[in-house]
């Protein structure tokens, strides 16, 4: 995960101006290891930037993410964001749905795919989503002490 100043570095680098307002998403981004959706973002940047749009926060969003310090990911539930891992070789990544932990994959399935002659890959994503051991520990307790609850 990029830290704040990486971030910041980063976006300097690209030409990017540096406002209060960028680095207060860089280091909200920075500090935080789960992804965070644009509502969650725009209630954090709202606090301190009276009048701030919701339009505002989105479009830093987007912009941070093509700049490559932000990931977005498609959830069941919407797009969240995320710090870029500070892996430096093309990744994937398995998500648990739960607590949001996130495990590299150490290679690109897209390799593996039968892509056809006739059409040239720009651009892919892949990520897999499930339960990660801690998760699916605590759901299996929950279940099994319900369950002993309804038998009394």
């Amino acid at each position: 995960m990029l830290s704040t100043d990486e971030i910041l570095q980063a976006m300097s680098e690209q030409g990017l101006r540096i406002t209060d307002q960028r680095k207060t998403l860089a280091k909200l981004f920075g500090e935080t290891s789960g992804y965070l959706s644009a509502k969650d973002v725009y209630k954090h940047m709202e606090c301190k930037y009276s009048g701030l749009s919701f339009d505002t926060v989105y479009r830093n969003l987007r912009v941070m993410e093509e700049l490559g310090v932000l990931e977005q990911i498609v959830f069941e539930d919407g797009i969240k964001f995320k710090s870029s891992c500070s892996q430096d070789h093309h990744h994937h990544h398995m998500i648990c749905l739960q607590c949001q932990k996130t495990y590299p994959i150490s290679f690109c399935p897209m390799n593996m795919t039968d892509t056809p002659e006739q059409f040239r890959v720009v651009k892919h994503k892949f990520e897999v989503f499930g339960y990660c051991r801690e998760c699916e520990e605590a759901a299996s307790e929950l279940k099994t002490a319900a369950h002993s609850e309804e038998e009394h």
